[in-house]
């Protein structure tokens, strides 16, 4: 059974940072692209960024490029979103999804705020 879980949302300050986690589990891992999404209220889920199996190839949407960095431990089964310098506008839910797998977790919540 496919699951995933994500992790590491919170409450932070305007500039912060915080590492979100999402562990998978029920199919193998490393043969999936994994991407991450937000979804704030009132808006249209949001594609964020993208990483390949091996995890040597990522690319992110302009809105988070330069301030986030996807990342991934195929040997755990997990792949991580390092948010750095947050904003308010990056207050939504995360979730991460892997590509081609019709899967969505229940996500983590993430407030920017002072």
């Amino acid at each position: 059974e496919v699951r995933l879980v994500e992790s590491g949302g919170g409450l932070v300050q305007p500039g912060g940072s915080l590492r979100l986690s999402c562990a998978a589990s029920g199919f193998t891992f490393r043969n999936y692209p994994a991407n991450w999404f937000r979804q704030a209220p009132g808006k249209e889920r949001e594609w964020l960024a993208h990483i390949s199996g091996s995890g040597r190839n990522t690319n992110y949407a302009d809105s988070v490029k330069g301030r986030f960095t996807i990342s991934r431990d195929n040997a755990a089964n997990i792949t991580y979103l390092q948010m750095d310098k947050l904003k308010p506008e990056d207050t939504a839910v995360y979730y991460c999804k892997m590509y081609t797998i019709d899967y969505w977790g229940q996500g983590t919540q993430v407030t920017v705020s002072l």
